[in-house]
């Protein structure tokens, strides 16, 4: 079932099959509703929009204060569903498979739309409302309406009333989305206070105070597909243990030994998925869909399913490994090392992040992302990522999504953050969690509920 996507979306519909849709609509007393409207349907425009969008989102993301790295998951999953609802899916909606969305605004049916003007409008009003002054300064703020207004300079040549109409539809949708975001009750499980446990093999905040842990409570979230974490529980880690022949002893001794014999390739490979600062996690999926969706050629339609559905793949895992790290609350590499091996100045080839090691956020994050993006592009490759060039680290290059997540995941290790078996089981736990969301999502319409 998770390849219907990919078999739904991957080919251009002929257009000889269209006209003959088309005709056939025209002569059809009774029909049911397509899945947009059949004679604007969203393929027929381009992918530009969305584009614009994405670049601008990735760089504003990047410049926002006050919301963690993994954080940026909700954003970016908000966003891209307002962009696909937008456009009109009809019974490929999803607004019926959607936690806690009772309901969406819909067209009028007989009324002609141009979907990238409300593609246009619902990205720039959802980005308005999530960011204020608090965490996004004045001119990346500015930057949301130049940007509406440049791309609205283009539609110059449609109905003005068709314009109106299409502009007013995509507010409508980025406006209940966000409402609907609102309820997710991350800003109250972010606000809570939180005290680690003490113990033997217990975590301890790598970073010192006033910095807080991350994401103790985001695990409380509501999922935006319900059942996206069916299944996903890792299991309990290897047991804690000092002995030297122990289990645990050697998978930290295994990270300790290999941070002293680093290759050229394997800096850059920590480098390349360290993420932060930068765009952040979600933000270098993101960039990575954006590419992808270049590199096809998509239309508007596809460009917005792509969008939408790793967004919602990247928020589900982040809900997911951030409940399991502060279930089992495992030691970082660098202070087992320090305060158990024995070398009191060790330090990790990459920051520790300021959460607990079980299991490792990349893989899970990662392997979730490439489970969207199979389903929509397939085995895309080679693809070239190219999101660090401006900071000049080496591109990467695979020949599938699920290469780039095992290349995201295995980075953790040589970063010295992560153990080698948790990064193992984060996969897993990944593709559990993007595997429910796409078979959740594979069939569109009301009537599958």
């Amino acid at each position: 079932m998770k390849q219907y996507l990919y078999r739904l979306f991957a080919k251009p519909i002929n257009k000889f099959f269209f006209i003959l849709l088309i005709a056939s609509a025209g002569f059809t007393a009774c029909r049911k509703e397509p899945g947009f409207h059949v004679d604007f349907p969203p393929f027929l425009y381009s992918a530009d929009v969305i584009d614009k969008w994405m670049t601008l989102e990735i760089r504003i993301y990047k410049d926002a204060t006050g919301i963690g790295n993994g954080a940026f998951a909700r954003p970016f999953a908000y966003s891209g569903i307002s962009a696909y609802e937008s456009i009109d899916p009809g019974l490929l909606s999803w607004r019926h498979k959607y936690n806690g969305l009772s309901d969406l605004p819909e067209t009028e049916k007989s009324k002609k739309y141009y979907w990238p003007a409300s593609v246009n409008a619902s990205l720039a009003e959802f980005n308005r409302s999530f960011f204020t002054s608090a965490n996004l300064n004045a001119a990346d703020l500015a930057a949301i309406d130049s940007l509406e207004n440049a791309i609205s300079s283009t539609f110059s040549g449609e109905h003005p009333d068709v314009l109106s109409r299409s502009v007013a539809f995509g507010k409508s949708i980025a406006d209940a989305i966000f409402a609907w975001s609102l309820t997710d009750s991350y800003i109250q499980n972010n606000a809570l206070p939180y005290t680690p446990p003490v113990g033997p093999g217990l975590w301890i905040p790598t970073s010192p105070p006033p910095a807080l842990p991350a994401g103790p409570f985001w695990g409380n979230d509501r999922r935006i597909i319900a059942n996206s974490g069916d299944n996903d529980a890792p299991g309990s880690p290897i047991p804690y243990s000092t002995d030297p022949t122990s289990d645990f002893y050697k998978e930290v001794n295994d990270l300790y030994q290999a941070s002293k014999v680093l290759t050229t390739d394997q800096k850059n490979m920590a480098l390349f998925w360290r993420d932060v600062p930068g765009v952040s996690t979600p933000g270098h999926w993101m960039s990575i869909t954006q590419q992808a969706i270049r590199q096809s050629k998509s239309r508007l339609d596809k460009a917005a399913l792509a969008y939408a559905l790793t967004g919602i793949c990247l928020n589900d895992a982040v809900i997911t490994v951030f409940h399991y790290k502060y279930v089992y609350n495992q030691v970082r590499p660098v202070t087992y090392i320090r305060g158990i091996i024995g070398d009191a100045t060790w330090a990790s080839f990459i920051p520790t992040p300021n959460h607990p090691e079980y299991p490792a956020a990349h893989a899970v994050i990662s392997a979730s992302a490439a489970e969207g993006l199979t389903a929509v592009f397939g085995n895309i490759g080679p693809l070239t990522d190219h999101t660090w060039d401006y900071l000049g680290f080496p591109a990467r290059t695979f020949n599938t999504f699920r290469e780039f997540a095992l290349d995201a995941g295995n980075s953790r290790f040589y970063g010295g953050i992560h153990y080698q078996p948790s990064i193992n089981t984060g996969l897993k736990v990944g593709t559990t969690v993007g595997d429910n969301v796409v078979n959740s999502l594979s069939r569109f319409s009301k009537e599958d509920n």
